[in-house]
């Protein structure tokens, strides 16, 4: 069975995000994940977490100007050190709250960047990043994202960054899959899943078309697809990364089965 976890970040937009916790809790989930933690001290988040009993599953390394478009910094030559300084930054908030999975994200590179430098640079980060985070038992991991989402990201297909974690030969470097980008990057979710299910170590969701809810009004066979997952073995967390059509608990009927309740 899916072992469920609440996206704050886009999920519960009705409640402050400190308060964004206990309603997720409240809806059965017993873990979340979300972009970043950084506006908010790490004291608070703990707590948010331990009084609703839940597991911070993921969150995103600093991304750099995120209200400037900035979208991470990783392949982005020229920031090495204020990328490095990020994940020292990132780990300090993983251990408070005691997750176990951060995500580097690759940046979009600036108009007329040589893509060979950047995937230089990129390389390099990662394996600087995942050291450092395999001494505080840490994952970290990189994610393919569709550039009709976000144009110019750097890293788009699962093979792309099967052969970026091949080429950085780093054992504490993986792969998040985002069903959701994968569907609209390349398709074919079975055999993608199944082709790099080793590297595999966290898993996103959300419904094609509109990024909603994963439910039978959209494309993905997602009761399909979580059968997959289990027959694989993955027993990880499946983050909800999906922007309500609505009110958030009232659209979380698709979930029932999978141990998320409604109201009450």
């Amino acid at each position: 069975m899916p072992r469920l976890a609440a996206n704050l970040s886009l999920m519960f937009q009705d409640f402050p995000f400190l308060d964004r916790f206990a309603a997720a809790a409240a809806a059965g989930f017993e873990a979340v994940e979300f972009l970043f933690p950084y506006a908010e001290r790490k004291e608070d988040l703990a707590a948010r977490l331990e009084a609703g009993g839940l597991t911070q599953a993921l969150f995103n390394l600093p991304p750099g100007d995120w209200d400037g478009g900035e979208r991470g910094l990783a392949a982005l030559p020229g920031r090495e050190a204020e990328f490095r300084a990020g994940i020292m930054v990132a780990l300090d908030y993983a251990k408070a709250l005691g997750c176990r999975r951060l995500h580097a994200m690759a940046g979009i590179p600036p108009a007329g960047a040589d893509a060979a430098e950047c995937e230089t640079v990129y390389i390099e980060n990662l394996r600087h990043a995942a050291t450092v985070a395999a001494d505080a038992e840490i994952a970290l991991l990189i994610e393919p994202i569709n550039e009709r989402d976000m144009p110019g990201y750097f890293l788009n297909r699962t093979a792309q960054a099967r052969r970026i974690i091949d080429t950085v030969g780093n054992d504490n470097l993986f792969l998040q899959y985002d069903v959701y980008h994968a569907q609209i990057s390349e398709g074919f979710l079975a055999e993608t899943f199944q082709a790099n299910r080793d590297i595999i170590r966290h898993i996103q969701i959300a419904g094609v078309p509109g990024r909603h809810e994963p439910d039978d009004e959209q494309e993905i066979n997602y009761p399909f697809l979580f059968d997959l997952f289990d027959a694989a073995g993955y027993d990880g967390w499946i983050g909800c990364e999906y922007r309500p059509r609505a009110d958030t608990v009232d659209g979380l009927r698709w979930a029932e089965p999978y141990g998320v309740n409604l109201r009450g």
